[in-house]
């Protein structure tokens, strides 16, 4: 019968010193995972940073008034004359 006792008492053991080491795994893991956690929200904040300054530079470059004065300075358009105009109807 101190055979049974001494066995269970050593069973117990274990598995109070293995739930013991897997908090404190669990711990660790948690810690680890905040720590990625963290880095990847101050990730996701520069990444909004950069996206907003793209996209206020897309609306610089799509304004009228830049896309004519480069029509005319790079492609030497200009606006035509009111006798160049011809009206189309259909």
């Amino acid at each position: 019968m101190k055979a049974v006792g001494g066995f269970f008492l050593t069973l117990l053991l274990v598995a109070v010193i293995a739930s013991a080491i897997g908090v404190v795994w669990t711990r660790h893991e948690s810690r680890v995972l905040f720590v990625e956690l963290s880095r990847l929200q101050g990730q996701k904040d520069d990444l909004g940073v950069e996206y907003g300054r793209l996209e206020l530079e897309q609306a610089t470059y799509a304004e009228p008034s830049r896309i004519d004065a480069e029509a005319r300075a790079r492609l030497g358009m200009f606006t035509p004359k009111q006798q160049d105009i011809q009206l189309v109807r259909r």
